[in-house]
Formats: C-alpha cells, sequence, structure tokens
C-alpha cells in the first residue's frame, strides 16, 4: 500500500518525533485546555448564582436554582457545543481544517468574555444573557473537537499517532484542574478581603455584595488562554492531507510539509489525477459508506454517546455528591465565598487525583496497549467501580467510610479518562477517509455531547431524593444518588459491548484505516471484501 502512497503523506507516517509534533500539540491543546475550563468552570459557581439571585427571606437554607434555570446553566453550553461539532466538523471538511481553526478560537474568547459581563436588572434578564453568551461559547468549543483530533492525526506519524491525539485531548485535565485551582484562588482572596458570617448567623449578610465579581471573574478568565494560542493557530500550514487528497493541491502539499518536516518532498501531482480517477466517489450517505463505514461509525456514536452520560453525569454534579456524603459541609453552615472555596477543592482534587492521571496513563500506552485494549478496560472497570459506589451505598454515607467513597469515586473518574473519555475522541480521527474525517468525527462528538446533556439533565432530576420533602426546593421526588449510580453502572456495561464495533488503528496509516488505497478495480475488490471481515473487528 506504501507504493500506492503519496511521498508527502508517507514522509509524515514515517517522520521522526520532531519539533513541530509538540507545537501542534500545544497549539491544538490549548484550545482543549480553554474547552475544558469553560464547560466545567460553570459547576463551580451554581451554588453561588442561587445564593445571589435567588435568595428567599426567612429561608432556612440559601437560595438555589430552580430546576429550569440550573438545567439551562449547566446544559446550554452543551447544546451550543453539540451544535458547533456538527456545524464546523462539516465546515472543516469543505473549506479546510486551518480555515476554521480560527474561527473557533475568536468565538470561544469572545463569548468566554460576554458570559461574564451578563447584564440586566432582574435574575431572569441576567441568568438568560449567561445562557445566550455559553450557548455560542458552546458553538465555539464544539468546532474544536473534530478539527483538533483531525489536525493532530494527520500531522501526526504512524507510530505515535495516539500518543498525540491524546495528548491534545490530555490538555482538558489541566483546563479542570485550572478551573479548580482560579476558583480557590479568587474565592480565597475575596474571602479574605470580604469576610462574612455563615448563612444561619446572618441569611442576607453571608454573601456579601463583592460575591457577584467572583463568578464573573472565573468564568471570563477562560478567554486568556484561547487568545493567546490564535496567533500560531493563524500560523499553522493546512494538512497535507487535506490539501493533497481533498483539495488536490500536490504542489502546496509537498510545500508546506517540506517546511515543516525540513526535507525535498516530491509534488507528485500526477499520482493525485491517477488516485482521483481510481477512487470511487461514494458521498458519506451513500450505500457505500454504510458498507465501509456504517458499523464504525455505529461504534464511535453509540461508545462515545454512553461514556459521556456516566462522564458529565458525574463531573457536572460532583458538588451534589460530596454533599451528600458529607464531603462539603450543610451550606448553611457557609456563607457563600466559603462555599465555592469549598466546591472548587473537592473538584479539584478529584481533578489533580484521577482525572489528569488518567488522561496521561492513556498518552503514555495508547500506542502500545492500543486504543481498543484502553477503551475495553475502561469500560469494564468504570462498571465494576459504580457498581462498587451503588450496591452498597448507605455503607459509603457512614462519616468513617467518606474516604473510601471519594477513593471508589476517584477510580471510575481514572478509569474513564485512562479508558474510553480519551479513546473515543482519538479513534474518529484515524478510521475514516480525509473527505469524511472532520464531519465524522464531529458526528461522533455530537452524540456524545447528547450523552453529556442527557447525564446532565436527567441526573439532575434523577439524583434527587425519593421523599419529595428532602429533594432539593423545586424538583420533583427522584429515584436517589444510590439508584442513579446503578443506572450509570448499566450504562458503562452498554458501552463495553458496543466497544466491540470499533476497530484498532495502532501502528496503521490514516489510508490504510480509512480504505483510500484500496481503490483500485479487482485488487479493490479483493480488499473491500477482506476489510469487512477484519475491519469491524478489533485487533490487539
Amino acid at each position: 500500500m506504501a507504493g500506492n502512497q503519496l511521498q508527502v503523506l508517507n514522509a509524515l507516517d514515517v517522520a521522526k518525533t520532531q519539533w513541530y509534533h509538540f507545537t501542534a500539540i500545544i497549539i491544538a491543546g490549548m484550545g482543549f485546555f480553554t474547552d475544558a475550563y469553560d464547560l466545567f468552570c460553570i459547576s463551580l459557581v451554581t451554588k453561588l448564582l442561587g445564593r445571589i439571585y435567588y435568595h428567599v427571606d426567612g429561608a432556612e437554607k440559601p437560595g438555589t436554582l430552580p430546576p429550569n434555570v440550573s438545567a439551562a446553566v449547566n446544559g446550554v453550553a452543551f447544546c451550543g457545543t453539540l451544535a458547533g461539532q456538527l456545524f464546523f466538523g462539516w465546515l472543516g471538511d469543505k473549506l479546510g481544517r486551518k480555515k476554521v481553526y480560527g474561527m473557533t478560537l475568536m468565538l470561544m474568547v469572545v463569548c468566554s468574555i460576554a458570559s461574564g459581563l451578563s447584564f440586566g436588572h432582574t435574575p431572569k434578564s441576567v441568568i438568560a444573557t449567561l445562557c445566550f453568551f455559553r450557548f455560542w461559547l458552546g458553538f465555539g468549543i464544539g468546532g474544536d473537537y473534530p478539527l483538533s483530533a483531525t489536525i493532530m492525526s494527520e500531522y501526526a506519524n504512524k507510530k505515535t499517532r495516539g500518543a498525540f491525539i491524546a495528548a491534545v485531548f490530555a490538555m482538558q485535565g489541566f483546563g479542570i484542574l485550572a478551573g479548580g485551582i482560579f476558583a480557590i484562588i479568587i474565592s480565597s482572596a475575596f474571602k479574605a478581603r470580604f469576610d462574612a458570617p455563615p448563612y444561619e448567623v446572618d441569611a442576607l449578610g453571608s454573601t456579601v455584595p463583592q460575591a457577584d465579581y467572583v463568578w464573573r471573574i472565573i468564568l471570563m478568565v477562560g478567554a486568556l488562554p484561547a487568545a493567546l494560542t490564535y496567533y500560531w493557530r493563524m500560523k499553522m500550514p493546512e494538512t497535507a492531507r487535506y490539501t493533497a487528497l481533498v483539495a488536490k493541491n500536490a504542489k502546496q502539499a509537498a510545500s508546506d510539509m517540506s517546511k515543516v518536516l525540513q526535507m525535498d518532498i516530491e509534488a507528485e501531482p500526477q499520482k493525485i489525477e491517477q488516485l482521483e480517477r481510481e477512487k470511487s466517489k461514494f458521498g458519506l450517505f451513500s450505500k457505500e459508506f454504510a458498507k465501509r463505514h456504517g458499523l464504525h461509525l455505529l461504534g464511535t456514536t453509540t461508545t462515545w454517546f454512553l461514556l459521556d452520560i456516566a462522564f458529565y453525569s458525574q463531573n457536572l454534579f460532583q458538588k451534589d455528591i460530596f454533599s451528600a456524603i458529607g464531603w462539603i459541609p450543610s451550606a448553611k453552615t457557609m456563607n457563600a465565598l466559603e462555599e465555592v472555596f469549598r466546591i472548587a477543592r473537592a473538584q479539584t482534587l478529584i481533578a489533580l487525583c484521577s482525572t489528569v492521571p488518567g488522561y496521561w496513563f492513556t498518552v503514555a500506552l495508547i500506542d502500545k496497549i492500543g486504543r481498543f485494549s484502553i477503551q475495553l478496560m475502561g469500560f469494564f472497570f468504570m462498571t465494576v467501580f459504580m457498581f462498587a459506589l451503588a450496591i452498597p451505598y448507605d455503607h459509603w454515607t457512614h462519616k468513617d467510610n467518606r474516604i473510601g467513597f471519594v477513593i471508589m469515586y476517584s477510580l471510575t473518574f481514572f478509569f474513564a479518562n485512562f479508558g474510553p473519555n480519551a479513546t473515543t475522541f482519538v479513534v474518529p480521527a484515524e478510521i475514516f477517509p480525509a473527505r469524511f474525517r472532520s464531519t465524522c468525527h464531529g458526528i461522533s462528538a455530537a452524540s456524545g455531547k447528547l450523552g453529556a446533556i442527557v447525564g446532565a439533565f436527567g441526573f439532575l432530576y434523577l439524583a434527587q431524593n425519593k421523599e419529595k420533602a428532602k429533594a432539593d426546593a423545586g424538583y420533583p421526588a427522584g429515584i436517589g444518588v444510590k439508584n442513579s449510580l446503578l443506572l450509570l453502572g448499566a450504562v458503562n456495561a452498554l458501552g463495553f459491548l458496543f466497544t466491540f464495533l470499533v476497530p484498532e488503528s495502532k501502528g496503521k496509516s490514516l489510508e490504510e484505516m480509512s480504505g483510500e488505497n484500496e481503490d483500485n478495480g479487482a485488487e479493490r475488490e479483493a480488499d473491500l471484501s477482506s476489510s469487512t471481515n477484519h475491519k469491524t473487528v478489533p485487533v490487539a
């Protein structure tokens, strides 16, 4: 197959790890750092928003966001992300990866700042403005998923491609960590300057007017890392695979990669013309695509969907789980800034001990043990630990056992990140043809965000106490935390099963995985019949 391959693509496949690989990881990764910061920092400040804008005089507990408002604030960015993944994924295949890459970043910068400047004279207008800007922030974040993954996969070599794409995604861990650390710093600084009594001592005085600046600053700082990398994104050349295989400009592809790889590469325009004549022109919604890649797309979409139901329902509502087991004190025993500090500290500890290490375990091992094995193992242990939390849930709520609960909870996060949370991002960028790569990654990622919406909205209601009187204000009775965790365990078990639809791409070129080197007459027919036998079955 290498004989069929363009020299410029072969040069990329066999290139040694060089400085430009690390540059690409940092440029693409800072987008993901920002994505994670922006998506997850909202969970640090939702309790504060409730205290500021939904205070009820004489109430026993501090104000909380009503169910519909909480669902909107937590979920609206995911709705934007889903739309952005589909739109920018499609646009990345139509206009090119580079042309669209800057648009997503600028949208993120502008909307991060605008989110913090949400205005209005009433709580309703402030929250409505916040939701509006967070939707468009999510839209920009959505574009970063297919574009960053596709760019990194098309720049990388065969040997370490998985690690490079996973490293871009792993910057999410640092983004979550940075959000928690920054919230700790800001809440501590404001608490030191504007100290206040707990809510049970002075309900109104427990939330100082300056607390309104805290959530705004936390949201706005997300614009900084994105703004700092904009210039470097614009300097990156278009990927050779897009230029050669989609735009059909062999000369430009060779020229760009000659500079990047610092070697002479032959343009080979005749080979591109020959490949173009031989290549079958099937579309995304054709029978041929369904025959070749239908099961693969089903595998990448279902596994990402199921993973994100579990991952985001856990991550967004960590603070509720910590409160339920007593790791964060009762809200009425704290003032507003103390509560932000406690929630941020708990989330930072989880990120530091399990989330970040999990990502980097994947980076270290993905090209050694393969995507399939890591994903299967991750889903398996997530299922085990989720059931281990859920079945003896009453045992974990006793004060002496809380640390054990946090350790088990951390392990589910560790195996999510040293598992399907990373691999579901990597694989769709490797197994589809160049002209559909960004679109198919966008479809897979959008399916994941649909799962995140189900997790975020569903868990909000499901985890409520079974007794209406003990449920949070404004919520109907739910099925309780225990039954919610059992349900998430079942979701992870389904993810394990659907992983068998996803092919192993370790050590293979992108063209080998997508079948783009197999489009030639009788040989192509033979290859197709054999590929349908081996591509849907993972190779260890």
